[in-house]
């Protein structure tokens, strides 16, 4: 079966603000994982939750989609779904209830650095020195909010945040250069691949977390926000926008998370935000909206129809 990837380059300017404000939906809804791990979730079973975003949100989509991977996708979707799901999520999890939300949302902004370098290796894409400039500032941001003063910088919660950037952003790379199948929509590669994180992380939930004790009526809804919204909908948008922008700054949409995690944990938890944060955050939220850009080769010029009278 034939796998297509849509260019954006074949889209207008107006298209592309739009399919990028889309595309932003999905993080902006991630930011709202950390606060809704460590205020609804039972705590101390990290696996288990992604298991139930990830194994019924799947299997919802591919119901959706009536359709089911053919040939190579079936190992494409397994390693897609084992980074982009599978490692990601306990890893997200992990680093939620090791650290404050601002903080563990903010080791995610590293990933545009790891997209801007895989974009080269698997894509085989010129280096942006425009975007990776910018994804560089993204993360002097990241760093001045997560070394602020009232930040908590737990070691295993630290690595859990960064090996949780690597992994999607490799995920993120490996989604572009594959594609998807010709008559296979997002919903549907977003089921394959939530499917496939979810049976990876089927038995290690069962064996190691179990099933948490105290699943109460705020535990249900916390696994319904983050398999509807945060998984089936949200990926499917992701995987959507992935398919037709530029994959690095796609990436930058990312920065969102730890703004919108950072504010809800400003107005729900009550986590102070000091000055130097508020301007890393700050800096992260101009890194994102300036990697959207594509800035004129050097030494272009404009061409004949588009000067006026008397201009060179």
């Amino acid at each position: 079966m034939a796998t297509t990837v849509a260019s954006p380059i074949q889209t207008s300017p107006s298209g592309v603000a739009g399919r990028t404000a889309l595309t932003a939906l999905a993080p902006i809804v991630w930011g709202s994982t950390y606060i809704v791990t460590t205020h609804l979730l039972p705590e101390g079973h990290p696996l288990f939750a992604a298991l139930m975003r990830s194994l019924p949100a799947g299997i919802v989509a591919i119901l959706l989609a009536r359709r089911l991977p053919r040939g190579a996708w079936w190992w494409k979707s397994l390693v897609l779904g084992t980074l982009n799901i599978g490692a990601f999520f306990p890893l997200l999890f992990l680093a939620a209830q090791h650290l404050p939300g601002g903080v563990a949302a903010t080791l995610g902004a590293a990933q545009p650095l790891v997209v801007a370098f895989l974009a080269v290796a698997i894509l085989h894409e010129r280096l942006s020195r425009w975007r990776l400039g910018w994804g560089v500032v993204g993360m002097t941001g990241v760093a001045l909010v997560v070394l602020g003063p009232d930040a908590a910088l737990d070691p295993i919660g630290l690595l859990a945040g960064i090996g949780g950037a690597v992994s999607m952003g490799v995920g993120v790379a490996l989604t572009k250069k594959w594609g998807r199948p010709e008559g296979v929509g997002a919903v549907g590669l977003a089921g394959w691949q939530l499917t496939a994180g979810g049976l990876v992380l089927l038995l290690p939930a069962l064996l190691i977390d179990g099933v948490p004790p105290g699943i109460d009526g705020q535990a249900v809804a916390g696994y319904l926000w983050l398999g509807i919204v945060g998984a089936l909908v949200a990926y499917t948008v992701w995987f959507a926008g992935i398919g037709r922008l530029p994959v690095t700054a796609t990436a930058l949409l990312g920065l969102l998370s730890p703004l919108v995690a950072a504010l809800l944990g400003a107005t729900i938890a009550g986590e102070a935000l000091s000055a130097v944060q508020l301007l890393g955050f700050a800096l992260a939220l101009c890194a994102m909206l300036a990697g959207q850009l594509s800035p004129a080769p050097r030494g272009a010029r404009p061409s004949p129809a588009a000067s006026g009278p008397g201009q060179a």
